[in-house]
């Protein structure tokens, strides 16, 4: 059975929500994804394809994603 922790990390990145605002509109147009904002961090979930292309397109924009 696999990790949870390792599936929660294919399918989630959480980040300062303020890392987005730069990016405007064009993150949630390009993704399908859901935001979450809680206590100005904010996760962004998906299914793991889309995680790794958000958090490609994130890198190329300058975003640190760990």
């Amino acid at each position: 059975m696999p990790d949870p922790s390792s599936l929660r990390d294919s399918t989630q990145i959480v980040l300062p929500c303020q890392a987005l605002d730069d990016l405007g509109d064009r993150f949630r147009e390009r993704f399908t994804v859901t935001i979450v904002e809680d206590d100005g961090y904010c996760r962004i979930i998906g299914s793991p394809v889309e995680i790794k292309a958000a958090s490609d397109f994130l890198a190329r924009n300058g975003v640190a994603v760990a």
